[in-house]
């Protein structure tokens, strides 16, 4: 049997998941947060104090951390729940064209490894692992990002940023190799996945002022997705989309979220005096340059 228990982040909307097989007491964490303040460049394990807890109060062993993709809207924990509780940080291994994008937006040297090396395990399409009584079948859904991973552990999917509840659709695709058509093929597979396996969402941003939901099922999804249910066809999904996406903001956390998860978690080297610092490209997600601001030196 599949248990999952959630925790949600309100500063970032975020749900992280602890799933285990009841029989065994195995457990994978999906998608943990490390806390920012972003104001004052602190950081916490406030987030995954909690998972921690959760996990030793329940005398789990933790087997997996699995990240969905590499997240613009926080930051990952992995490498501390790691360090906690044990367990192999795994994603996609079309990490690797994610990296190669990102090191060059963050102008990073031949020091950052672009093989995906940072991460303990990275898994393919139809990949499994193995969580106690429970098959975990990593299913690639590109679009939002081209690394995105999907992860079917017995009849509960988690789909990270690739579907939302049915009331808000489906995430943005305007981020540097997201694709709209590419990312209505990846709903349609899961959605041909049986009606009644437990669809499990990253992210709720309540529309309508209503509460935090965080599950429903294929059926639900297919039938009431406000994006790609019901019937709505490739094109008129991509139109959509494209128009939606071309008025939305970047999310606040995102340069320092990519430079950290690019890195599984880690954070970049310190400089020679030993601190710290995250960098912010400047039109780094396109815009005209500002010339008159532009340094001649």
């Amino acid at each position: 049997m599949t248990c999952v228990q959630h925790f949600f982040d309100e500063a970032t909307s975020t749900f992280t998941y602890v799933v285990s097989d009841v029989e065994t007491g195995l457990a994978a964490v999906i998608d943990p947060l490390l806390d920012l303040n972003y104001a004052s460049g602190t950081l916490s394990t406030r987030s995954a104090d909690g998972v921690v807890q959760h996990i030793r109060a329940h005398n789990l062993s933790l087997q997996y951390i699995l990240e969905t993709h590499i997240h613009a809207d926080h930051l990952s924990s992995a490498p501390f729940i790691r360090e906690q509780l044990g367990g192999e940080i795994v994603i996609g291994s079309q990490i690797t064209a994610v990296q190669e994008t990102f090191a060059t937006i963050f102008a990073e040297g031949d020091s950052f490894r672009r093989d995906g090396s940072q991460f303990d395990l990275t898994l393919s399409d139809g990949n499994t692992l193995t969580l106690g009584g429970l098959e975990v079948r990593a299913l690639h859904v590109p679009g939002h990002t081209p690394a995105c991973m999907a992860y079917l552990i017995g009849d509960a999917l988690f789909v990270g940023d690739t579907l939302f509840m049915p009331d808000a659709g489906t995430a943005r695709c305007d981020f540097p190799g997201g694709d709209a058509r590419s990312l209505y093929e990846s709903c349609q597979r899961l959605l041909e996945l049986p009606d009644d396996t437990r669809v499990f969402v990253c992210h709720d941003y309540q529309p309508g002022g209503r509460d935090i939901e965080f599950e429903s099922t294929v059926a639900e999804q297919r039938a009431q997705n406000i994006h790609v249910g019901a019937g709505i066809s490739a094109d008129d999904f991509v139109a959509m989309r494209e128009a939606r996406d071309a008025d939305l903001d970047m999310p606040t956390l995102i340069l320092p979220s990519l430079q950290v998860n690019m890195r599984a978690g880690n954070l970049p080297p310190v400089d020679a005096s030993g601190r710290l610092f995250l960098k912010v490209p400047i039109n780094a997600f396109g815009g005209a340059a500002l010339d008159r601001f532009a340094s001649e030196e």
